[in-house]
């Protein structure tokens, strides 16, 4: 293994099943044909499972399998002519690319201005002499400009046709360059009609909607940046030999003790070992008022430690923490492939060649029926520049990622973008009640009628479960004398067994944990199999989970229940919310089945769901969603994560998918209704280069504008405040 190879494991992250990823950052990619020619090279190497590049991070991600040898990913990226390298997140360079941009995009409307000016002085009937004059200023204006702001595009479809591919860049240039060369020929021959005009507003046009499109991409990553911001850069570690030694964040591994001042950012998830505090969690849970911390207290990077000194021990790796799971959630959501964004993908893939041809055809076609070479040149040149695919490859791609920056601003993280338009399509909704209905913190009721020693052993069962009743007993027991159990098992959808002292002990599910006795029900605790003592828990609604029923109901939407608490309490749930199908005591393969018959019986349902017990469910669904509280398998499974405790999320995540489908068919329908206008007339040779340039770039910027439109409603996202709306695990 190569010492590119060793660096790239070292820096690639482990997932489950056997999977090992990667982030490449490759600054060369600017458009949907960059993307593809990256993926599709990229997953044709041995081993690779996925690979998926986001445009607007500029950043490749590639999964692969971590028996294999790591892929030779950079060198295979050389060899298509983007370069790259490893991602750090700590790297953020300045945006050079906005900046050559912006001087591009300047010269170029100085020098449109001033040639527009010289054109109409020669409009307004100049004499041959004074015209040939103005032609030649014309010329030495342009020539530099498109040398300067036009290498944008001339790099950038020089590259792909040197590695064999070809992209929007290419027929921009040809338009552009053939325009030029045509009016210099014209101009040494004092014609009286010369493009220069039109060859340089194509450029400042172009450079406009370019401009505008890098703005927005950059507007989707702050929050990103934002995000990536809160961690800090390193922390003071505590050695077992009594050394303190100041580590970057990147070298503190699990098991490590940090010393955390008051005022310092918690810089990996950890648990409290000694101290006490106050603690500001608004970054991941949306309060702003204050949490008192003790010793076991679970800690997320990028939370602040407000009042007094912690000793804490790390409990995850940088790239492994609740800040880090944030932040990929957020970059994943433009790049997900929504069947409209692969039709918008395959149709501008094959623009290109078909607006070669359709050139080609034009130029052949007046050739043979006047002979004219000047004529047949210029209305090619018309067609080459008016039906570049600009519009039609920024219809989806723009859509979505206003959508996925509007849903992050509230509180909503996309984990796939294509899930977006498959919740435009659901008609049910199924909840599981514990934790997704109800905030998932329940008290212990009947804690006074059961005896300590018991009480005990339940805790230190429970305290290997993230189950919200196991937590609620648990936390009853801190700072009880410890009880040794072994053989510690939890079985997801029942409960937690342990042995101790030769018994099995069974906590949780009482048709599970007891033998012949079938009259109690609800959460106990058995010594092999014989009733010790039964635990009666109270749980409170999400907040606006009344009013996010019923707003799902007017959005004509099935409501149903499916939970695996015992069906007293599911109804009672049910009897608060007005949700008439709800279904209690149900096991995990029990609700996927109830997913899959729904599916059967044609029905697309949105599961909402927290649990280990919910994960085939919310696989199995047509879209799933969860909140941030949910367990790790639970998030990874989810489409989509909200981060705040208001059930609102849902229907809200609903309404702007529906809004963003409906701007994404307009976007279609405005590209298709350009075209279908804009390509007669051009062929007909009623378009000058210069009118097929205005139009060309006036269609891509109503494109973006009409994108825009979805931004209306949801407030910034801005990293100072992102806090008041999310929310993550604890």
């Amino acid at each position: 293994m190569g010492p590119a190879a060793n660096e790239l494991l070292l820096a690639s992250r482990v997932l489950p099943h056997g999977i090992r990823q990667a982030d490449l950052s490759v600054p060369g990619i600017h458009c949907g044909n960059c993307v593809r020619s990256i993926e599709k090279a990229l997953i044709r190497l041995d081993g690779v499972e996925s690979a998926r590049v986001n445009l607007s991070t500029k950043r490749a991600g590639v999964r692969w399998r971590a028996d294999k040898s790591p892929p030779p990913l950079i060198e295979t990226l050389a060899n298509l002519g983007f370069e790259s390298h490893l991602h750090d997140d700590g790297d953020e360079p300045r945006d050079g690319t906005l900046t050559g941009l912006i001087r591009a995009l300047a010269v170029s409307g100085f020098a449109a201005m001033n040639i527009m000016m010289l054109a109409g002085s020669v409009w307004a009937g100049a004499d041959p002499a004074t015209r040939d004059i103005l032609h030649w200023i014309c010329a030495g204006l342009a020539l530099p400009t498109l040398l300067y702001s036009g290498r944008i595009f001339y790099l950038s479809a020089w590259k792909a046709l040197r590695y064999g591919r070809t992209n929007m860049d290419v027929p921009i240039s040809i338009g552009i360059t053939l325009a030029f060369l045509l009016s210099l020929y014209d101009t040494t021959q004092s014609g009286e009609q010369v493009y220069f005009d039109a060859s340089v507003s194509l450029v400042f046009f172009l450079l406009i909607g370019r401009t505008l499109d890098h703005l927005m991409r950059e507007r989707a990553r702050t929050a990103v940046k934002g995000l990536a911001r809160m961690a800090p850069r390193g922390a003071l570690v505590l050695h077992a030999d009594g050394v303190r030694d100041y580590l970057p964040v990147r070298e503190i591994e699990p098991g490590m003790t940090i010393l955390l001042a008051a005022g310092e950012r918690v810089p990996v998830d950890a648990i409290v070992l000694s101290g006490t505090s106050d603690l500001d969690r608004s970054l991941v849970s949306g309060e702003s008022v204050p949490v008192a911390v003790g010793p076991k207290a679970r800690l997320e990077a990028g939370t602040v430690n407000l009042t007094g000194p912690l000793t804490i021990r790390a409990e995850a790796f940088e790239q492994d923490s609740t800040l880090a799971a944030m932040i990929r959630l957020m970059e994943v959501a433009e790049g997900g492939r929504s069947q409209y964004r692969r039709l918008a993908d395959r149709a501008a893939a094959l623009y290109s060649p078909v607006v070669h041809l359709t050139a080609l055809v034009t130029f052949v076609g007046w050739m043979a029926l006047d002979g004219d070479l000047h004529q047949a040149t210029t209305i090619a040149i018309s067609v080459l520049i008016i039906t570049c695919p600009c519009a039609l490859g920024l219809a989806v791609p723009m859509v979505q990622m206003v959508a996925a920056r509007r849903l992050f601003a509230a509180g909503i993280m996309v984990r796939d973008g294509s899930a977006l338009e498959r919740l435009v399509e659901i008609d049910t909704v199924a909840f599981d009640k514990t934790g997704t209905l109800t905030l998932g913190k329940p008290e212990l009721t009947n804690r006074a009628g059961i005896a300590p020693d018991q009480l005990a052993l339940a805790a230190a069962m429970a305290g290997h479960s993230r189950h919200p009743y196991s937590v609620a007993i648990a936390r009853l027991a801190q700072g009880d004398e410890a009880i040794e159990i072994s053989d510690i098992k939890e079985v997801a959808g029942f409960g937690i067994e342990a042995r101790r002292a030769g018994k099995l002990y069974r906590l949780g599910r009482a048709d599970w944990a007891l033998t012949g006795d079938k009259d109690v029900s609800g959460t106990v605790l058995s010594s092999d199999g014989a009733l010790l003592t039964k635990f009666v828990f109270s749980d409170r609604l999400r907040p606006d989970a009344t009013g996010a029923t019923a707003t799902l109901e007017h959005q004509g939407l099935a409501l149903e229940i499916i939970s695996g608490d015992q069906s007293g309490m599911v109804a009672a749930v049910a009897g608060q919310l007005g949700v008439t199908s709800y279904e209690g005591g149900m096991l995990p393969t029990e609700k996927s089945a109830r997913i899959e018959a729904l599916a059967a019986a044609g029905h697309k349902t949105l599961m909402v769901g927290d649990g280990l017990n919910d994960a085939p469910a919310l696989v199995a669904a047509h879209v799933s969603m969860a909140p941030g509280s949910a367990i790790d398998i639970g998030r990874n499974a989810a489409d989509f994560v909200f981060l705040h405790q208001d059930l609102s999320a849902v229907p809200q995540a609903i309404a702007v998918a529906r809004q963003a489908q409906g701007l994404v068919r307009q976007n279609f329908a405005l590209a298709i209704l350009y075209n279908a206008v804009a390509l007669p007339i051009a062929i007909s040779g009623h378009v000058s280069p210069f009118v097929a340039a205005v139009a060309m770039s006036g269609s891509s910027i109503v494109v973006v504008l009409n994108a825009l439109r979805l931004s209306r409603g949801g407030r910034s996202a801005e990293s100072p405040t992102i806090g008041a709306t999310a929310e993550a695990t604890p």
